[in-house]
């Protein structure tokens, strides 16, 4: 059972992930044979995005399943505790890699036979894998519509097809509006620190032919009160149940300048992606990253030796900034506590 997207590779006994951190000027590969080092390509962001750490976190259990295939089922169990644990512990902030492991854990509930059930999660990896391509795609098809033809759009980080399995949820927009014949230019933020809009969205954005303008983020405000932007679409690593949004750090400050402008704010996510068990956006855990990130760019200091830094690696931006959220069962408007709870009532029927 094999699958390939431009984000990861799975040949049945190893991970092949496209490394993130070399974008946009080498395109460069590194294979995972064992848990351990897909945890590390996680917390050291070799792939990157909500809906792609799930995914790639769901593959990182089939393969410590492999690993301790030759134990017997209560030693297995226990070794798939710890698998469990090392994979979680990697990233705090996006919900999607606590979702996906819920998910594929839960198998281990339903066959005795440790054979067979290392088939069983290996199928469930590649089924969590395909069901977020169909899900981008949706979420793009319910996105596109609005957008109208000739609009500009302003992003910011990365959710794209390398922040997904394949496609990208607020690209994904972008892409369904272009392929619906809507001609829509963006703007793309830079993202510091990482600079994920420059390396990576830029990048996705120029390979699909859609016209792009990179700016750096403190012009995003300025570029939208020049009437310059008619929509900002993002993504989320994690949304409350009343619609407060975690996502990458500079989204509530672009969330603020489009409020402002009047500029219609969108989130793009998964229904995966929306934690009810979470009251409001104060309870979600922001990760801190290294300081490194800030006063290096590519391995060399740009700032003063023994400077502080504060490295948030998420902001969350309140439910009344967002003019809509876009997933793969439709559109989301305020009020979003209701909105959300009605969506998921839908979901618990099916």
């Amino acid at each position: 059972m094999n699958l390939k997207t431009i984000t990861l590779e799975w040949t049945g006994d190893s991970l092949v992930l496209v490394d993130q951190r070399k974008l946009p000027h080498v395109v460069e590969y590194i294979e995972c044979k064992t848990y351990q080092e897909v945890a590390r390509a996680i917390k050291e962001m070799i792939v990157r995005g909500a809906p792609a750490i799930g995914a790639v976190a769901a593959f990182g259990f089939v393969l410590g399943a492999k690993q301790f295939s030759n134990l017997k089922e209560k030693s297995f169990v226990e070794h798939m505790k710890t698998v469990k644990e090392v994979l979680a512990s990697t990233r705090p902030t996006a919900v999607n890699l606590f979702w996906a492991l819920e998910r594929i854990y839960n198998k281990m509930d339903q066959i005795d036979d440790v054979d067979q059930l290392v088939s069983v999660l290996e199928k469930e990896a590649i089924e969590i894998a395909n069901e977020d391509i169909k899900v981008n795609k949706a979420i793009g098809m319910y996105g596109q519509t609005l957008l109208k033809d000739g609009d500009t759009v302003l992003t910011h980080c990365n959710a794209g097809a390398l922040a997904t399995v394949d496609y990208g949820t607020a690209l994904g927009v972008i892409r369904a509006a272009v392929e619906n014949g809507k001609k829509i230019r963006v703007y793309v933020d830079e993202t510091r620190p990482y600079l994920q809009g420059s390396r990576l969205t830029a990048w996705e954005l120029v390979q699909l032919g859609v016209e792009t303008i990179l700016i750096t983020d403190n012009m995003a405000g300025w570029v939208m009160k020049q009437g310059k932007v008619n929509a900002v679409i993002v993504g989320a690593d994690r949304i409350a149940a009343n619609g407060d949004v975690a996502n990458k750090i500079g989204t509530y400050s672009v969330a603020v300048l489009a409020n402002k402008n009047g500029v219609p704010f969108y989130v793009a996510a998964p229904i995966s992606t929306i934690d009810i068990k979470i009251k409001d956006g104060t309870q979600i855990p922001i990760e801190e990253r290294s300081h490194e990130e800030v006063t290096h760019i590519n391995g060399k200091r740009i700032a003063a030796d023994g400077v502080k830094v504060y490295n948030p690696a998420f902001d969350v931006t309140e439910h009344e900034l967002i003019s809509a959220i876009i997933t793969q069962k439709g559109v989301l408007r305020k009020p979003y506590s209701e909105s959300i709870r009605k969506l998921f009532s839908l979901e618990d029927q099916m």
